[in-house]
């Protein structure tokens, strides 16, 4: 199923957002909700707290007094860790149920207030970030909920600040205007973007776009960053390295708006078996794809063509194209791929002749329509120009010293 982490400072309005994602379909996994459900009346979790902490933590009625506790579970490390390991185990297995018993087509959205600060973002298809100013959050935790204005500062210091959340942000949603003037933003999000993320997702669809070319974007080196933490968990150990190459690696280059990673394994075998794991994290096979094209064209290549194979996996999220290329360690097409970005980012000369390059490239691929087509027609035009560039890129590598 697809899963979305859903996240924001205090007072940022997380419920909001989710409200709406409930009523168009998606199972919410509340976090807060489920900590507050484990300490509930009769709970073995309300027990462990009373039996660690003392009877004082409740009120008359039996309940969990929330700040007679806090008093006592905080003043110390020891305290807190003890709070912590009675409470984190029965959130946990609440939430692994109810994420269990969702429908497989589902969009589960996971309201996790500390995300960010958990590093937890890897693990989720998407984040997606509740953004309002601090100052605002101050004003609406003091005035709705009655805080005192000390604890709302407090509570948002102690939290990720803004810079940090939008580094983890895949999706970020600027919560700072009148209520519900948010809603509509909530709503196209989830037609345009997670209803058929999830679809390519469960069909191993992976999306493909024509090759134009876009401006350069600053933010192409954060969506890489974020994917290629997607792909460690992923691959954990059978990935030797994992690189943010091609044009949206190159400060200032125009580029399709697809981001290339290359993740270098120690042979075919372990991008074989990485296939269905992949698929799952949102990137399925591109199948009829197996090689590389062997440079210099003309001639065949200078090696063995069996070492320009490779595989490659698309990305099932329509709202960040991607294209992954599992190639081994050492073989030319994985070091060309490093050494022509670095070559790129050094010399400003070769990026102003590669850009004249890609568009008179995108020229010819703009008659076409169909996407093979088009791509076909995109990298022909490339073709004679890369014959030489892997000649010159090696000659500049021995020149510099370049080391992978």
């Amino acid at each position: 199923m697809l899963r979305i982490g859903l996240t924001g400072g205090i007072g940022a309005g997380k419920s909001t957002v989710s409200k709406v994602l409930a009523e168009l379909g998606a199972v919410i996994v509340d976090a807060d909700l489920i900590a507050r459900e484990v300490v509930e009346p009769g709970t073995p979790g309300l027990a462990a707290l009373v039996e660690r902490f003392g009877q004082e933590i409740l009120t008359a009625d039996g309940t969990l007094d929330r700040p007679a506790l806090a008093a006592r579970a905080f003043a110390d490390d020891e305290s807190r860790l003890a709070l912590n390991s009675i409470v984190h185990p029965l959130v946990g297995a609440r939430t692994a149920e109810m994420i269990e018993s969702a429908p497989k087509d589902a969009i589960l959205v996971q309201d996790i207030p500390l995300l960010v600060e958990g590093g937890m973002g890897a693990a989720f298809h998407l984040v997606a970030v509740v953004f309002v100013d601090a100052e605002e959050r101050v004003q609406r935790l003091v005035g709705s909920r009655g805080m005192p204005e000390s604890d709302a500062r407090a509570r948002i210091a102690a939290q990720a600040d803004d810079d940090q959340r939008r580094a983890a942000a895949d999706v970020w949603l600027d919560n700072s205007g009148a209520p519900g003037a948010l809603e509509p933003e909530i709503r196209a999000l989830w037609s345009d973007r997670l209803v058929p993320f999830e679809s390519n997702l469960r069909t191993r669809t992976a999306v493909r776009v024509l090759p134009e070319l876009a401006p350069p974007n600053p933010r192409w080196p954060a969506q890489a960053d974020r994917l290629i933490a997607r792909l460690g968990v992923v691959c954990g150990d059978r990935a030797v390295r994992i690189d943010h190459i091609g044009s949206t690696a190159v400060e200032g280059l125009p580029a399709k708006d697809v981001i290339d990673l290359q993740v270098t394994v120690a042979n075919l075998d372990a991008a074989d078996a990485l296939a269905d794991s992949l698929a799952d994290a949102g990137f399925p096979r591109l199948e009829h794809i197996t090689a590389d094209d062997p440079k210099p064209a003309y001639q065949g290549g200078e090696t063995d063509p069996a070492l320009w194979g490779k595989r490659i996996h698309g990305g099932a999220d329509p709202g960040r194209p991607v294209n992954v290329h599992l190639r081994v360690d050492g073989w030319p097409g994985q070091q060309f791929a490093l050494v022509f970005r670095d070559w790129l980012r050094a010399d400003a000369d070769v990026r102003a002749e590669y850009r004249e390059i890609k568009e008179a490239a995108a020229e010819k691929a703009a008659a076409h329509t169909d996407y093979r087509d088009a791509i076909t027609a995109y990298v022909d035009a490339k073709t004679p120009w890369f014959d030489r560039a892997y000649h010159r890129a090696w000659e500049w590598a021995e020149r510099t010293g370049w080391s992978a």
